[in-house]
């Protein structure tokens, strides 16, 4: 089950509000008035944000800072860090606002962001590790035994190739297409298929139960009487 968000110290309310407030019926700027942000889709509130819109802003972190924060709990085991991940990423977008393209689903851009944001993160910790001698407290949850019930499953994951695993992660937890992986992780989508199959492969002969091999010393039957052992 996915933690509860704590709450952000971004704030979508505290945007600047625009003329668009005093005009909320007309759709010719592109900007959607509050009752009909909530039945636009992503890609038309983000170009309604890139043009002024804060009610877009509003309605948007309000769709994705759940998915967002659960996509960085899942890699980074602090949850204030992945909470201070989570803030990024909606900066990262409102500092980009101004310059967004509709060349792909909205999703895909927002987590572009994020994954930017993780990249930057392990490539510091790297770094720290190996030249600093300063290992990262914290672990991959996917390498952490967090819970007892989980515990199995998580050494399972573990045991996955690391672009094996992050394909799984993004196909079963952030259900993102084939298209969307692939443009995230800069593969061909044939290839993310491919190791979307050996992930799950591999991940169901992990959580197999081993089978017993008979040994010899196992007990034999006791031969009865006039029979022949």
């Amino acid at each position: 089950m996915q933690e509860a968000l704590p709450a952000f110290v971004l704030n979508p309310e505290a945007l600047p509000r625009t003329a668009m407030n005093e005009t909320p019926k007309n759709e010719a700027n592109g900007a959607p008035s509050a009752e009909a942000a909530t039945s636009a889709s992503d890609e038309q509130l983000m170009l309604a944000f890139s043009k002024g819109s804060s009610e877009a802003f509003t309605e948007l972190f309000s769709r994705y800072k759940q998915p967002i924060y659960g996509f960085f709990r899942r890699r980074v085991s602090d949850p204030c860090r992945a909470e201070e991940f989570t803030q990024e990423t909606f900066l990262g977008l409102l500092r980009a606002a101004a310059r967004y393209e509709p060349r792909a689903l909205f999703r895909t851009y927002l987590y572009a962001i994020g994954f930017k944001i993780l990249s930057a993160h392990r490539r510091k910790a790297a770094f720290r590790a190996t030249f600093l001698g300063h290992r990262d407290s914290s672990r991959d949850p996917s390498k952490q035994d967090a819970t007892e019930s989980g515990l199995w499953v998580r050494h399972a994951v573990a045991k996955l190739d690391g672009m094996d695993r992050e394909v799984l992660l993004l196909r079963e937890f952030e259900q993102l297409s084939y298209a969307e992986i692939a443009d995230l992780l800069q593969l061909p989508v044939n290839t993310v298929r491919s190791r979307l199959f050996r992930a799950r492969t591999a991940l169901r002969n992990l959580l197999e139960p081993p089978v017993e091999p008979l040994t010899k010393n196992a007990p034999q039957p006791i031969a009865q009487k006039g029979e022949r052992a």
